[in-house]
């Protein structure tokens, strides 16, 4: 049976997703900085932990971005098939949404309208939006903003397949160890491995939106998971990139089908706060 969407309802929801992203760090970041704090085993370390959940706690108090740089809209949309939307044009009703929550909630904007000429859009919009269609009658949106100084030293890596899972470790790891601190760590790390080009890297920026502790239902990913946050964790860079044994609170990696010639793998970065904010209508 078909379910009627108004796309003035998108548009709200998107609107407070940004207030809500941006101003409170979701409960599994704040769980897993809280946690960070009694596994870092530098004192240097501890105190920037420490700094971050002061930061954190000033931001909910006094209603402000729990980082100045409120980034750049990333919407993933996943609508029943059985959802039909009235009211106007679902993009433009995302990107009102984003208009919105960036105007009203005086929030940073950073987009800039092309990229080379580089004049502001002074709304942060458009948004980067991703759909897919999915059985049911409910709409899923996923509010990730993303800000760019981890997005900057996210990589992309084209092996062959003769590398191997060992080549994946290295391409993970190679992408950690050049950010070093200014990924603002401890960092999320998304990885995508499978598709094509632009699919992984598709799939590292949805994994960035699962909750740490959640980890893939694929037995070896799984494990592949936890290793390599091990490695990342050994390579010493630390909270603030000054040092220590809390380098990265996660490593969370999609993979899906690829070409017989081909293993892509992308490596998306995300700083401390990792803001993602779900609502399903």
């Amino acid at each position: 049976m078909i379910r009627s969407v108004n796309t003035n309802a998108i548009t709200e929801h998107i609107k407070e997703m940004c207030f809500e992203a941006n101003h409170y760090l979701s409960k599994d970041m704040d769980l897993a900085l809280k946690n960070a704090v009694c596994v870092e085993e530098s004192e240097l370390g501890k105190k920037i932990l420490n700094q971050l959940q002061d930061n954190l706690r000033i931001a909910e108090e006094e209603k402000i971005p729990i980082c100045q740089d409120t980034g750049i809209a990333v919407v993933f949309m996943e609508i029943g098939q059985d959802v039909h939307f009235e009211g106007g044009n679902l993009e433009d009703a995302i990107n009102e949404g984003v208009r919105k929550g960036y105007a009203e909630g005086y929030l940073r904007k950073s987009v800039v309208k092309d990229p080379i000429l580089r004049e502001n859009t002074k709304d942060n919009t458009p948004a980067i939006i991703h759909y897919s269609i999915v059985p049911g009658d409910k709409v899923k949106i996923t509010f990730a903003p993303k800000g760019f100084g981890s997005e900057n030293m996210s990589r992309i890596f084209m092996l062959k397949p003769a590398d191997g899972i060992e080549g994946v470790k290295r391409a993970v790891l190679t992408a950690i160890s050049d950010a070093g601190p200014n990924a603002c760590p401890p960092m999320v790390v998304g990885v995508g491995i499978g598709g094509d080009f632009e699919k992984a890297a598709i799939l590292a920026k949805e994994a960035l939106t699962r909750d740490v502790g959640e980890h893939s239902l694929i037995p070896y990913v799984c494990e592949l998971e936890k290793e390599l946050l091990d490695k990342v964790n050994a390579l010493g860079i630390g909270p603030g990139g000054l040092g220590g044994a809390v380098t990265a609170l996660a490593v969370n990696i999609n993979t899906y089908p690829t070409h017989i010639a081909g293993l892509p793998v992308a490596v998306n970065i995300c700083c401390h706060v990792n803001r993602h904010v779900l609502r399903v209508i």
